[in-house]
């Protein structure tokens, strides 16, 4: 009888021990697939297996339910939701009880070694980290702060976002990219004094870094402080090798703020270190041509155009208009879109006075669709009338709707009817 109780109660009691390890199971997996689902990107999948978690009645780990649900929520830009879920995992986390990590003894060699009479054989002993649950605590709360940071950012609580972030303690001062953060979230709350203060405390900690000072650069040029911006962007091209780019970025903002000769000797450095950006050398031009110096401005285009022949357009207008058609002409040979070099040709031909080369590029002028620019159409209208051909002039002109060239025509075709009264008027 007892024997038979014995057997009942083993029974018994592998039967409950696999029970609960199937309900543990069942927990355990639910909140695994979660992650796995967060990480496929399918998180709405994700959120249902939460969902499943939570339903199961066993005892999760809610610290990790709850930041799970903050992560998913903020992939989906539900950002409100995020913060409200990352707060209780934060909640959750300063409850939770840590548990040291159980070793797993290998109790079938051990019970060999107790009944084998085998003397056992000492391991040597490995020291192990003191296990510190505060610790634990601490560094995981200082985690989800950086994440909450993020969320308060992404809906524009941008102050919440800094008390966030100096609340994640070392975490949040870890690296530069969230001191960058910081004076974002002050800049765009509008103080920007403590914005750059972030960054200067961010370089005091992380000097090598260059982001730091190219922010900077930034928020001075906004704030107009021109020289302390041109003073952050001469110590952010010490550290990295700038590009071609951030010099024209640093010309393009002192020019906006009214240091046009700062501007230009910016450019004209980066001229020197970059021979073949073809920006470079646009820009500058465009400068110079501001202030009234167009043929260093032709100069320039057409260096600019060596390196990007879409420039060629700019190179030969501005010889056009400083009187050198003849290389005005050659550079507009160059020029691959047919439409604008054909109006160009036409421009350059007038200033050439060759007006029966315009009307030889009649063909192509319909054939591009440009006689439906009245300006087009009146130069070659007025072409013929140079040339004597009355009636081809008059036929284009009666075409002509623009009001101001409707009246050039109209004195056109006065002056063409003197000529055919009286032939002396045209000589």
């Amino acid at each position: 009888m007892l024997k038979k109780v014995l057997t009942l109660s083993v029974v018994l009691f592998c039967v409950l021990t696999l029970q609960a390890q199937e309900t543990e199971e069942q927990t355990i997996n639910h909140m695994e697939i979660a992650t796995i689902m967060y990480y496929d990107g399918k998180y709405d999948k994700a959120l249902e297996e939460l969902q499943l978690a939570k339903d199961s009645h066993t005892q999760i780990e809610w610290d990790k339910y709850h930041n799970m649900r903050g992560l998913i929520f903020l992939k989906n830009e539900n950002y409100h939701s995020s913060i409200d879920a990352f707060k209780e995992a934060i909640i959750a986390t300063r409850k939770k009880v840590y548990e040291p990590p159980v070793e797993d003894k290998p109790q079938r060699e051990y019970l060999f070694r107790v009944f084998s009479g085998k003397k056992e054989v000492k391991e040597p002993v490995v020291k192990k980290p003191v296990f510190d649950p505060e610790k634990l605590r601490k560094d995981q709360i200082e985690e989800i702060y950086i994440y909450l940071s993020q969320a308060y950012y992404k809906a524009g609580e941008y102050i919440n976002a800094v008390h966030a972030l100096d609340a994640a303690g070392e975490k949040g001062r870890a690296n530069a990219s969230l001191f960058t953060l910081r004076a974002e979230c002050y800049w765009k709350a509008g103080q920007h004094g403590s914005a750059i203060d972030a960054l200067s405390r961010g370089a005091k900690l992380f000097p090598e870094d260059e982001t730091l000072l190219k922010q900077k650069f930034y928020y001075f040029a906004e704030l107009k402080l021109y020289q302390a911006s041109i003073a952050a962007a001469k110590a952010y091209m010490k550290k990295v090798p700038a590009n071609a780019q951030e010099y024209i970025s640093l010309a393009q903002m002192l020019q906006s703020g009214g240091e046009s000769e700062e501007a230009i000797k910016v450019l004209e450095e980066a001229k020197m270190k970059f021979p073949s950006s073809a920006k470079v050398h646009i820009l500058l031009g465009h400068y110079y041509n501001q202030k009234e110096m167009p043929h260093i401005t032709a100069d320039l285009f057409e260096k600019g155009s060596f390196y990007d022949e879409k420039y060629l357009k700019e190179a030969a207008e501005m010889h056009r208009r400083n009187g050198a058609l003849a290389h005005a002409l050659y550079l507009n040979s160059m020029m691959k879109d047919k439409e604008e070099k054909t109006k160009q040709k036409v421009a350059i031909y007038i200033g050439k006075g060759e007006f029966e080369k315009i009307i030889g590029l009649k063909d192509a002028l319909d054939r591009y669709g440009l006689l439906q620019n009245d300006n087009m159409r009146y130069a070659l209208a007025y072409s013929y009338y140079m040339v004597k051909d009355y009636e081809s002039a008059e036929a284009h002109l009666k075409k002509i709707e623009d009001d101001e060239l409707f009246s050039k025509a109209t004195v056109i075709r006065k002056n063409i009817e003197k000529c055919r009264n009286n032939s002396l008027e045209c000589l």
